[in-house]
C-alpha cells in the first residue's frame, strides 16, 4: 500500500479515538452515585470538593489531550514528510542511492593549415573494474596473471580513487585484443571485470614537430589547487577532477579550451558501502573540436631537416659540440608561424598513459641537451651580427653614423683606448669601410664606433637600446604558445639592479658595454623568434605581425572553420618607426651584399632559387664554448613573404651552417634543391 494513504488513513483514525475519548469523558460524571441495596437516595460519593476521584478525571482529561496533542503533531509531521515534502525526501533517497561518475570525451584532432591530420586518437582497450573487486583476491591474482601485471599492481589500481570512487577504475590500458578476447570468453571467471573502450592520443608523424604540438598528461594536484583558488567565476572554464587527463604543453596545453570534450554522465546505483551495485541512464561524452594549425607540414618537415642538416655540416666541420639549435619559419605578411622546429627533440607519444620519472629526467637533464625545451621561443641567446640591421637604423637615424661616414678596419679596434682594444672578426681587416659595406661584410670595428659613440652621444646616450626595443627585443612577442622568454636589452640601470653585489665603478655602464651590445654580445639576450619577427618587420617596412601558432577552429560539421585567430586570421604587433626609405634601403642592400656579393661560397648556394632572398649571418661568442652559428633571411626581396631564422648551439660560423638551414626551408617551399656542391667555409661571419 502506498505510503501516502497509510499515513491518511492512520491519521483519520487516531483523529476519531480522539474525538470519541473526548465524547466519552464529557457524558461521564463522577460526582454522585446510587445505593441500589439500602434505596435511591442519592449521595456524595466523593464530596463536591478536591475528592480523588475528581482529581483523577482532571487529570485523565489532561493526559488524554496531551497524548492526543503529540499524536497530532506527530501526524502532522508524518503529513508533511509524506505528503507535503514527498518529493523532497525521495530526491534524497534516490540521491543516497545513485553517484554519478563522470566519463571522459575523446579530445579534439590538430590538423595542419591544409587538413593533414598531425595529432589523433586512437581506440584503446581498457580492463576496469569497481573497487569492491579488491574483496576478491583470488579472480584479482588470476586477472593479474592473464594481463600480466604483478597482483600488487594490479590491487593498487583497483583501490585507487583518483578516477572516482564510484567510477570504474583502470586496471590495465592498451590491452592487447587477443587478452581481451580472453576475458571476454571466461566471463563466468571475470565476474565484475569490464572492458572500456577509449581514446588515446596518436602521432601519425612521430616527433615532427613535438614541441609545437606538446603533450598530455594527467591533471597535477597543483592545478587542481589553482583551479579551486580561482573559483567559479568564469562559466565557462572547464572543471578538472582528479585523473583527468589534460594538455600540458604546447598546443594541447594553449588550446585545451577548445581541444577538451564535454565530459559525458553515467548514473549508477550504490548500497550503503558506496559500492556500485547497477547502472541507470547516461549522458554520452562530447569530443573536443577539432583545431586547425598555421603550419604547413612541408615547411615544417624542412624546418627539422634544415637544421638536422646544418648540425650534420658542423659537426663535419670540426664543431662536435653542435647538436641543438631551433629553426622558425614566418610569413611576415600575417603573422602565420609555418613552421618551428627545435633540437634535441622528443616523442609526445612517451607521456600516453603516463611517464616514468627516469623518462622525465632524461627529458629535462642538460646532459642530454634539456630536450623538452622549446629553444625557438624560450631559447635565449646573443644575437651576434644579425643584430648590426638595428645597430645600423640607430646610426643612422640619431646622426651617429651617417651614410657617408667610414671605418679603416685593421683587425683590431682602439677606438675605447689601446688598453681596451677589441678584434675583428676578420684579424686581418677589412680596409676602409662604410655602413653598407660593413654591414655586407660584417665589419665588427664599424659597430664598435656606433656603440661608442651612442655612450658618449649626450642627447641619446640609449638609443641604441631604445631602438632594439621599438622593434620588439626586451619583451615577448605574443606568440599563442606557453612559456616564451622575453629576452633581454642591457642598460645602465638593468647593470646596476643585475649586479647590485659588485662595487659601484664595477657595475657601471661603459663605453665597452655598448660596444658589445651594437654587435649582438655582452649581455643582450634574444629568441630566435624575436629576430625572425625583427626581419619580418625589415621586410615590410616596420610593420611586425604577432607571431601565431592557431589558424582556425573546425566548424562541428567539419566543414568551414568556427573561428579564426584573432578573427581575422591576423593581428598587427607594432610598427617601428624608421627614420626615411633610404635608411632602410641602405641595410636591405647591406643584407643584399650578404648572400650575393660578399662571398662566392655562400651566394653559390642561393644563385639557382627562383627568387632573391635578402640575409644576415652571425657568429655568436659564449666563454668555454664554441661559436653558436646565426642566419636571418627573408623572400622574395621584392615582395617579401616568408621570414626563416635559424640558430645552432655551439655550430661554427653563420655563413657556412646555419645558412644552410634556411637555404633547405627556402628550397623546400620553392621547390629547388640545393645544388651546389660548395662545402667551404665561407668568409662572412
Amino acid at each position: 500500500m502506498d505510503a501516502q494513504l497509510i499515513v491518511l488513513i492512520a491519521g483519520l483514525v487516531l483523529l476519531a479515538a480522539i474525538v470519541g475519548s473526548l465524547i466519552f469523558l464529557r457524558g461521564y460524571s463522577g460526582k454522585y452515585t446510587y445505593d441500589t441495596k439500602d434505596g435511591t437516595r442519592p449521595r456524595a460519593s466523593e464530596g463536591e470538593g478536591n475528592t480523588l476521584g475528581v482529581t483523577f478525571k482532571g487529570r485523565f482529561r489532561l493526559l488524554t489531550l496531551g497524548i492526543g496533542a503529540m499524536l497530532s503533531a506527530l501526524v502532522a509531521r508524518l503529513w508533511s514528510m509524506q505528503m507535503v515534502s514527498s518529493d523532497y525526501y525521495e530526491s534524497l533517497s534516490t540521491q543516497n542511492q545513485t553517484r554519478t561518475v563522470m566519463t571522459s570525451a575523446p579530445r579534439g584532432r590538430i590538423l595542419d593549415r591544409n587538413g593533414v591530420a598531425l595529432v589523433t586518437n586512437r581506440p584503446s582497450l581498457a580492463v576496469t573494474a569497481y573497487r569492491d573487486l579488491a574483496d576478491d583476491t583470488v579472480l584479482v591474482r588470476h586477472l593479474s596473471n592473464v594481463l600480466g601485471i604483478p597482483y600488487v599492481a594490479a590491487l593498487r589500481n583497483i583501490q585507487d580513487n583518483t578516477e572516482g570512487a564510484q567510477a570504474r577504475h583502470t586496471i590495465a590500458s592498451d590491452v592487447r585484443r587477443s587478452t581481451i578476447a580472453y576475458v571476454q570468453e571466461h566471463a563466468a571467471d571475470f565476474a565484475g571485470v569490464l572492458v572500456d573502450e577509449r581514446t588515446e592520443r596518436q602521432y601519425p608523424y612521430g616527433t615532427l614537430a613535438a614541441h609545437v604540438l606538446g603533450y598530455t598528461g594527467t591533471v597535477t594536484q597543483e592545478q587542481l589547487q589553482a583551479q579551486e583558488e580561482a573559483g567559479d567565476d568564469d562559466p565557462n572554464r572547464i572543471t578538472y577532477s582528479s585523473g583527468d587527463v589534460v594538455g600540458q604543453a604546447g598546443v594541447e596545453y594553449e588550446y585545451e579550451s577548445l581541444l577538451q570534450g564535454i565530459k559525458g554522465e553515467q548514473v549508477v546505483t550504490v548500497d550503503a558501502t558506496g559500492n556500485v551495485t547497477g547502472q541507470n541512464s547516461s549522458v554520452e561524452p562530447r569530443a573536443g573540436s577539432d583545431i586547425r594549425l598555421t603550419l604547413d607540414l612541408t615547411i615544417q618537415k624542412a624546418c627539422e631537416d634544415g637544421l638536422a642538416h646544418a648540425i650534420e655540416i658542423a659537426k663535419n666541420s670540426g664543431y662536435e659540440n653542435a647538436g641543438a639549435g631551433a629553426c622558425v619559419c614566418l610569413d611576415c605578411t600575417n603573422g602565420d608561424i609555418l613552421g618551428m622546429a627545435s633540437l634535441p627533440t622528443f616523442d609526445p607519444s612517451v607521456f600516453v598513459g603516463g611517464v616514468s620519472s627516469e623518462v622525465w629526467s632524461e627529458l629535462n637533464s642538460e646532459e642530454g641537451g634539456t630536450p623538452l625545451l622549446n629553444r625557438a621561443i624560450n631559447g635565449q641567446y646573443m644575437s651576434a651580427s644579425t643584430i648590426k640591421v638595428l645597430s645600423a637604423l640607430a646610426g643612422l637615424e640619431y646622426g651617429i653614423y651617417s651614410s657617408s661616414r667610414t671605418t679603416v678596419c685593421t683587425g683590431f679596434w682602439t677606438g675605447n683606448g689601446e688598453a681596451n682594444g677589441k678584434k675583428c672578426w676578420l684579424e686581418t681587416g677589412h680596409g676602409t669601410m662604410n655602413l653598407r659595406s660593413g654591414i655586407a661584410n660584417s665589419c665588427d670595428p664599424v659597430f664598435y664606433d656606433i656603440g661608442r659613440d651612442f655612450f658618449y652621444n649626450d642627447a641619446n646616450p640609449e638609443g641604441l637600446q631604445e631602438m632594439f626595443r621599438r622593434w620588439g627585443l626586451g619583451s615577448v612577442t605574443g606568440v599563442d604558445l606557453p612559456s616564451e622568454a622575453e629576452g633581454r636589452v642591457p642598460d645602465a640601470a638593468w647593470k646596476e639592479s643585475y649586479f647590485s653585489d659588485w662595487p659601484a665603478d664595477q657595475r657601471a655602464w661603459n663605453a665597452g658595454d655598448m660596444t658589445n651590445i651594437a654587435i649582438g654580445q655582452g649581455d643582450i639576450l634574444v629568441t630566435p623568434l624575436q629576430m625572425a619577427c625583427v626581419y619580418a618587420g625589415v621586410a615590410m617596412g616596420g610593420v611586425e605581425y604577432t607571431p601565431h601558432i592557431f589558424y582556425s577552429a573546425v566548424g562541428r560539421d567539419g566543414e568551414g572553420d568556427a573561428y579564426r585567430y584573432n578573427g581575422t586570421g591576423s593581428k598587427e604587433r607594432l610598427t617601428a618607426h624608421i627614420n626615411s626609405e633610404e635608411d632602410l634601403a641602405l641595410v636591405r642592400g647591406g643584407i643584399h651584399d650578404v648572400i650575393y656579393t660578399t662571398d662566392t661560397s655562400l651566394a653559390s648556394h642561393f644563385t639557382n632559387l627562383p627568387v632573391e632572398v635578402y640575409g644576415k649571418s652571425g657568429t655568436g661568442e659564449r666563454t668555454d664554448e664554441d661559436e653558436y652559428a646565426w642566419f636571418c633571411a627573408y623572400a622574395p626581396a621584392d615582395d617579401p613573404k616568408y621570414v626563416v631564422a635559424a640558430v645552432l648551439e655551439q655550430g661554427g660560423g653563420g655563413s657556412a651552417t646555419a645558412s644552410r638551414c634556411i637555404r633547405d626551408v627556402l628550397g623546400a617551399i620553392y621547390q629547388t634543391p640545393d645544388t651546389s656542391s660548395d662545402s667551404g667555409n665561407s668568409a662572412v661571419r
